[in-house]
This record gives structure tokens, sequence and C-alpha cells, in this order.
């Protein structure tokens, strides 16, 4: 009875190793395909990075959030 008990974990253990070997594998071949299709997109730059930044804009803006702060809804 103990023996079985055992073979039948020692199985069990296998079955779980060999799934988890086969998706990293898996995982790290389709990876590579996204990586290798993907297309490279200049990043979004924030406000504060803009070259071409209005100093009106961001005292409009500033105005507009502690406004919206003051009402509580910010």
């Amino acid at each position: 009875m103990l023996n079985q008990g055992l073979t039948l974990t020692l199985a069990g253990m296998a079955t779980v190793f060999c799934f988890l070997v086969l998706l990293v594998l898996v995982m790290s071949v389709s990876s590579r395909i996204i990586l290798r299709f993907a297309r490279d997109e200049e990043p979004v730059l924030s406000v504060s990075k803009r070259r071409n930044s209005d100093p009106e804009i961001s005292v409009a803006i500033a105005a507009a959030a502690a406004a919206a702060k003051k009402k509580g809804k910010l």
C-alpha cells in the first residue's frame, strides 16, 4: 500500500515537472516570435519632456487641476 502511494506521488510529480518544462519552452518560443514581428514604436513623451510645450497651456492645466481639487473632484 505504501509502495503504491509512493509510485503515484512520483508519477504525479513527474507529470507536473514535464508540464512546467513544456510551459517554459512554449513561452520562450512565443516570446521570441512576438518580439520578432513586433513593431518598434516611438515612446510617447510626457508633457514635461516635450520641446514645443506652451507655457500658457501648462498654466491653464494647473489652474483647472487646482479648481477641481478645490471642489473635491480630484
